[in-house]
């Protein structure tokens, strides 16, 4: 009887001891998960809800509420002006509709300077940021890059005419503006399929660009260059004449030959005076 109650008593020791191994790896798996799920929680980024457009949009388009869904945007990197509640894109109180002002890609934030205000016309104002002035420049075949200029587009301002050097006058063909923005092509201010040889342009400018470039529209030829997207490059003052052009040498101005002195006497002869030229002593 006695062995048996000792053989009972090793077993349940043994068996006492497997539960509290299982129990103490029970515990370290759970420990080591709740460790695991509190450091996720802390990368987990806030979140808010933002309205993004659901289709490519284009200048004029009108704004409905299929071309808008709600997505969750990290709170930290919500753009400026986006719209967090489709109340405020649709308002209740008004059937009045919303024109695209700029042209936005499939799931690109929806902004509030991208769009009209309800009922509001569409034209070049709402296209002019703060400070900026619209100016129109003449344009043909060859000074306006072809007709592929379109709204939106970058061009750099190039002058042609003649100025005054030590040579007398030259031709000069001189960079003016960098990288202007089209707003409009001819009388049209969205976007133009296909080419179209355009007469006038009209950029977005400063007032001291509009000064400069009305002063060189009167007073020569201005020619336009596309930029690419996405070109940030600086670029130095550029100017060529007919001798960087050619690679010429710049010829030295011819000095005038020295006039001769003369010296002269005036001697009265009755009521005459007259003049006679005498050697020169110095």
């Amino acid at each position: 009887m006695r062995a048996v109650f000792g053989l009972v008593l090793l077993a349940g020791v043994a068996l006492a001891g497997g539960a509290v191994y299982m129990a103490k790896d029970y515990i370290g798996q759970y420990q080591a998960e709740l460790a695991r799920a509190k450091d996720m929680q802390r990368q987990i980024v806030p979140t808010q809800t933002v309205f993004v457009v659901t289709r490519s949009l284009k200048y004029g388009d009108t704004l409905r509420e299929e071309d808008v869904r709600p997505v969750r945007w990290p709170t930290d990197a919500i753009p400026t002006g986006s719209f967090t509640e489709l109340a405020a894109i649709f308002p209740e109180d008004t059937d009045e509709v919303r024109l695209i002002v700029r042209p936005m890609e499939e799931n690109e934030a929806l902004l509030e300077i991208k769009v009209t205000e309800p009922g509001e016309d569409i034209g070049l104002t709402s296209r002019l940021e703060k400070g900026m002035r619209a100016f129109a420049i003449r344009v043909d075949v060859a000074s306006g890059v072809s007709g592929f200029l379109r709204p939106g587009d970058r061009v750099d301002v190039y002058w042609t005419g003649s100025i005054e050097t030590g040579n007398g006058r030259e031709d000069v063909t001189q960079l003016i503006q960098t990288a202007v923005r089209l707003i409009a092509v001819d009388q049209t201010d969205n976007q133009i399929n296909g080419t179209r040889i355009a007469r006038t342009v009209t950029v977005a400018a400063s007032p001291e660009q509009v000064a400069a470039l009305a002063q060189a529209q009167s007073t020569g030829n201005l020619s336009l260059s596309l930029v690419g997207a996405g070109d940030d490059t600086e670029l130095d003052d550029i100017q060529v004449n007919q001798v960087s052009l050619l690679g010429l040498t710049q010829a030295a101005p011819v000095a005038a030959a020295p006039k001769a002195k003369v010296c002269t006497i005036r001697t009265r002869r009755g009521a005459e005076v007259v003049t006679i030229p005498i050697p020169c002593t110095n």
